[in-house]
């Protein structure tokens, strides 16, 4: 396993004005970009695709988004149809009970323990802050960027050749 930090992206690092001035690899391949955005996979449908096509506009045009990186922003996707359906079921569970809002729950034996709603939420929410932080969707990751105050338009107009 390698040491260090992970290496950014080469697009990245045009963003954020290579601030360790570290040589550019013009060699890196640089995957297809779609020559329009693209429609969310058969496979996302609902709040997936619902997600896919409110941020799918915005990655095309910072040109973070190639045929390569379909799969991982399906993944993101996914991980907010999970994360919004848990939260859904728990929200409907709490109605029903004035006790415990559905955050306890009984088990088969007659003992009581955290709703499972609550493990599948936190852990497909910590699915989606990695992968959004993979195309710089937070804050932190956006912090990093300084790029497109720089200048470059659609994100890296001036590194593609």
């Amino acid at each position: 396993m390698a040491r260090g930090p992970r290496p950014l992206p080469t697009n990245w690092k045009v963003l954020r004005g290579n601030p360790g001035k570290r040589p550019i690899n013009k060699g890196e391949p640089k995957p297809v970009k779609p020559p329009d955005i693209p429609n969310p996979p058969d496979y996302l449908d609902g709040y997936a695709a619902e997600e896919w096509r409110r941020v799918a506009p915005e990655l095309y045009r910072l040109g973070l988004l190639t045929v390569f990186d379909y799969p991982t922003l399906a993944i993101y996707c996914a991980s907010v149809q999970t994360f919004r359906t848990a939260l859904e079921a728990l929200a409907l569970m709490a109605e029903n009970d004035p006790n415990f809002s559905g955050l306890i729950v009984k088990t088969a034996k007659g003992g009581v323990m955290q709703n499972p709603l609550f493990l599948c939420a936190r852990q497909s929410a910590g699915d989606m802050v990695r992968y959004a932080g993979e195309f710089g969707m937070t804050p932190a990751a956006r912090s990093r960027i300084q790029g497109l105050a720089q200048g470059f338009p659609g994100g890296l107009g001036k590194f593609e050749a």
